[in-house]
């Protein structure tokens, strides 16, 4: 009762202006600043910097091999690979796609095409032709690179997209000697023969040739430097350009936070294709002096297995990483003593997560807690996080440094009072510079505000308590959370209204243990005698072909009819109200507390 009513007291219903007094200053950690000076420079330059610092310590392992790069050959790497693709023809303001596994192949590259002044535009290594060719397209990429296992998705769509030239790799290219024959045996034999095409220079190649040296071509920190994506409530997805500034400022902020340096590692479980991957687990690293342990492909029981072999100091990911973690009998087993941060994100930490996480972690020697953050790739990723050695029920922490942050009255950009719900609103130097080639969204998310400051409204309900902690309440936007991916279910019914046995469909989210949400598809048929599961495999083979593994429905239900609203649409919360009931009454849902 006590609890209850301290938290009450902290809810005021007084608007306390918290861009101007930053409540939360006086509960930041020890050595935490308010503030942090940020070069003036471009990605490459601030990755030069760390160089000349630590020449001779290790930037990355690569997880899989155990091969391992200490950040002067690292930038040897990075220049060879922007000289080679200087003489191959790359310029300045040109457009590389990658669609590559975390891997050393995947992160060199970014550097160099920013060494270059050109932008990486970073997909799924897994994306299905039609995605392919809409990214490429939405781009302006005129180079890819991916994989040679990836190379036939690539090819069905290059003549419709404006790509010159197709860079690929092998996977085995950064593994030990006596790794490679264990590959080949194991995956490589399976790997079909890239034919003779005109299009195709290969990794190998331009990092074994000799070419002239080329100059840091000049960026200013507010050139883009990143696309990243988001699906697009609407059907239609959005590339997020982001700034050399919001890339070194997000690495910075979250170096602060956690107290990276030089001697410790990171484990980089998020894909590079992600804000998270990219932006905390590789170049927060490389801002920092510390190592980013590369994996490529993860399981539970791979990530438990590094842990135990690797030893990581930091260990970032999604509620299902830390949920499977928590279940594995390596982890469990493993002297986790080297520990010493742990922080989720992406998605809603549930409780009984973490409480299960901690138990097994302070068994095995781990003094520091499994902390929530929040973040969103408009701002590239994380931009908050509770404060290591404090915690607040439901609390997803507060702003980092130079990050302000305050509730909006929905729909206003007006200030909400404290404990009020409204819309999370944040500003600071991670803030995207826009949408790709789409002022009319820009415009809709990124506001100015009376103060005079750019704000962007998240689209996320939250509130603030007196003291500064936010608190993440639900989504404005339509978007669901899958294994700590976004997932919008607009473009998900439009690519499976496209299936000629479809009449119309509604995509929901259902509680699930293992990805905290799994897809479901509601399907009326045209012809409703062909409601069975053969049908059901068509369906959810034709999303497998035309989606992302993790936007395909794993669940699909025939329905005569689907609920609608007063104004006639279909009432998707109708239905996911009946999912809750029914998995609730079936005793069923995942995440009742213990």
């Amino acid at each position: 009762m006590a609890e209850e009513t301290k938290k009450n007291e902290l809810f005021t219903g007084e608007v306390i202006n918290a861009p101007k007094t930053k409540p939360w200053l006086k509960f930041y950690a020890k050595g935490v600043p308010e503030s942090i000076a940020y070069p003036k420079v471009s990605l490459y330059e601030r990755l030069t910097q760390t160089v000349e610092k630590y020449p001779d310590a290790p930037a990355w392992d690569f997880g899989v091999g155990g091969m391992t790069s200490t950040y002067k050959r690292l930038l040897a790497e990075i220049d060879k690979f922007a000289d080679g693709l200087a003489a191959a023809g790359f310029k300045k303001g040109d457009v590389m796609t990658i669609a590559m596994p975390t891997s050393p192949q995947g992160i060199i590259p970014v550097y160099a095409v920013n060494k270059l002044g050109g932008v990486a535009s970073m997909i799924h290594p897994q994306s299905p032709p039609p995605q392919i060719k809409m990214y490429l397209n939405l781009s302006n990429s005129t180079w890819a690179l991916t994989l040679d296992a990836l190379y036939k998705p690539f090819k069905e769509v290059l003549s419709e997209t404006p790509v010159k030239k197709l860079i690929l790799s092998k996977l085995p290219d950064y593994f030990p000697p006596a790794f490679k024959p264990l590959f080949w045996l194991a995956k490589g034999r399976k790997i079909a023969k890239v034919p003779a095409d005109d299009k195709v220079i290969w990794f190998s190649d331009i990092m074994k040739g000799s070419y002239p040296k080329m100059e840091t071509a000049k960026m200013s920190p507010d050139d883009t430097a990143i696309i990243l994506y988001s699906g697009g409530t609407t059907g239609t997805p959005k590339g997020i350009e982001l700034t050399n500034m919001n890339m070194i400022s997000e690495g910075m902020q979250v170096t602060a936070w956690g107290t990276l340096g030089p001697g410790q590692s990171m484990l980089a479980i998020m894909p590079i294709f992600h804000g998270f991957g990219l932006g905390v687990c590789v170049n927060t690293a490389f801002m920092a002096g510390g190592k980013t342990i590369l994996i490529p492909i993860f399981t539970a029981e791979s990530v438990a297995k590094l842990v135990k072999k690797k030893r990581p100091n930091f260990l970032v990911g999604v509620p299902t990483l830390f949920e499977s973690l928590a279940s594995n009998e390596d982890f469990k087993s493993a002297d986790l003593s080297c520990l010493t941060q742990t922080f989720c994100g992406a998605d809603t930490l549930p409780r009984k997560t973490k409480e299960k996480f901690e138990a097994v972690t302070h068994g095995r020697g781990a003094k520091c807690n499994l902390l929530e953050g929040y973040g969103l790739t408009e701002a590239v990723t994380a931009i908050m996080a509770m404060p290591v050695d404090q915690y607040r029920e439901g609390s997803i922490g507060l702003p980092f440094p130079d990050m302000l942050a305050m509730i909006c009255k929905v729909g206003t950009n007006e200030e909400a009072p404290c404990g009020e719900e409204g819309e999370l609103c944040v500003s600071g130097p991670a803030v995207m510079k826009g949408y790709l080639n789409n002022p009319k969204a820009t415009a809709e998310t990124l506001k100015k505000h009376a103060d005079g400051r750019i704000w962007l409204h998240t689209g996320d309900l939250g509130k603030m308590d007196k003291d500064g902690f936010f608190y993440f309440s639900l989504r404005l936007k339509r978007m669901l959370k899958v294994s700590g991916i976004n997932v919008y279910p607009n473009h998900v019914e439009e690519t499976l209204r496209k299936m000629p046995d479809i009449e119309d469909v509604c995509i929901i989210g259902v509680p699930d243990e293992k990805q905290i949400t799994r897809v479901k598809a509601f399907v009326i048929l045209k012809d409703k005698s062909q409601a069975n599961a053969e049908m059901v495999k068509k369906i959810q083979d034709f999303g497998m072909a035309n989606l992302l593994k993790y936007e395909s429905p794993r669940d699909v239900e025939f329905r005569e009819t689907l609920p609608k609203t007063l104004v006639g649409k279909i009432a998707f919360n109708t239905l996911e109200k009946e999912e809750l009931e029914k998995l609730k009454a079936a005793g069923k849902y995942p995440f009742d507390k213990k």
